[in-house]
C-alpha cells in the first residue's frame, strides 16, 4: 500500500461523491487532507479524522481565483504547504449551444476549467521547492469524447486535459507529475439528476440506470469513488512516478468503442 505519512493532499470538491472518496483513500494510506467544499463540513472531517492524519477545511468558492488563493495560503500556513493537489471541483448543466445560457458557461468553465489552472499554478512552486509533488486533475471521458448537450462541460474537461499536458511538460524533470484521469458514468449527483430525469418520464428506476450505463459503458456498471482513489494512489506513488502528462480512462469501456 502506497504510505503517504507526512503528505498533505487538497482534495477541491470532496464533502460529497468522487472528491470524499478520493480523500478518504488519501487519508487511509496516511496523507494529512484538506478538504474543500459549501456548507457545515464537521460529518465530513470527523469521517476523515478517524485514519488519524491532521484534516483542514477550507469554503473556497474556486470559481473565485482570491478565494483559490487564500485557500493555497491556509495550506501554506496550517499544513505547510500542498504536495498532493487533487482537482475534482466541477458543476454540470444540459442545455443545446443556441439555448445555453452564458451565465452557466461562464460558471462551468470557470469552476471545472480555470480552478484547476489557478490550483495549480498556486501550488506548483511550493512542490518544486520541496522536490517532490502530484498534482492529479480529474477530467472526464467528456475531455476526449462529446456528448450532445454538454458543451461547457466537454469544452472545460477538454481543456483540462491539454493543460494537464502542458504542466506534465513543464515537470518532467523533476519529481512533480501532473496527470489527469477519466472516469465514465460515476453515480455522482449529477448522475443521479439525469437518471431521475428519466424516472420522471416514466421510466422504471432499475431501468433507468441500465439505460443510462448502456448509452455509453460496455460494463453496465458504475465506476465507483473508492475505485477512482485507490488510482489517485497509484499516481502518488513510486510506481506511477513516470506517469507524466496522461490521461487516464477508467470508465467501463466507454472510449474502446
Amino acid at each position: 500500500m502506497t504510505t503517504l505519512s507526512g503528505k498533505t493532499a487538497l482534495v477541491t470538491g470532496s464533502t460529497s461523491g468522487i472528491g470524499l472518496g478520493i480523500a478518504l483513500s488519501l487519508a487511509k494510506a496516511g496523507a494529512n487532507l484538506i478538504l474543500n467544499g459549501f456548507g457545515d463540513a464537521s460529518t465530513v472531517i470527523a469521517e476523515v479524522e478517524q485514519f488519524g492524519g491532521k484534516v483542514g477545511h477550507h469554503p473556497a468558492d474556486v470559481s473565485d481565483p482570491a478565494q483559490i488563493a487564500d485557500m493555497i495560503a491556509y495550506a501554506e500556513r496550517e499544513f505547510g504547504g500542498v504536495d498532493i493537489l487533487v482537482n475534482n471541483a466541477g458543476i454540470q448543466h444540459v442545455a443545446a449551444v443556441e439555448d445555453f445560457p452564458v451565465e452557466r458557461w461562464d460558471s462551468i468553465i470557470a469552476i471545472n476549467l480555470s480552478s484547476v489552472f489557478h490550483s495549480t499554478r498556486l501550488s506548483l512552486p511550493g512542490m518544486r521547492a520541496k522536490g517532490w509533488g502530484r498534482v492529479i486533475n480529474i477530467a472526464s471521458v467528456h475531455g476526449q469524447v462529446g456528448s450532445v448537450g454538454k458543451a461547457a462541460y466537454v469544452a472545460a474537461k477538454h481543456g483540462v486535459i491539454g493543460l494537464t499536458k502542458v504542466v506534465g511538460l513543464e515537470t518532467a524533470t523533476t519529481n512533480v507529475t501532473c496527470n489527469a484521469i477519466c472516469p465514465g458514468w460515476v453515480l455522482t449527483p449529477l448522475v443521479q439528476k439525469q437518471i431521475d430525469d428519466r424516472i420522471a418520464k416514466g421510466v422504471d428506476p432499475q431501468q433507468a440506470q441500465h439505460d443510462l450505463l448502456a448509452e455509453k459503458q460496455p460494463s453496465l456498471e458504475f465506476v465507483t469513488p473508492p475505485q477512482l482513489g485507490e488510482l489517485v494512489l497509484f499516481l502518488c506513488s513510486e510506481a506511477g512516478s513516470q506517469v507524466r502528462g496522461a490521461a487516464w480512462n477508467i470508465d467501463g469501456g466507454w472510449l474502446a468503442q
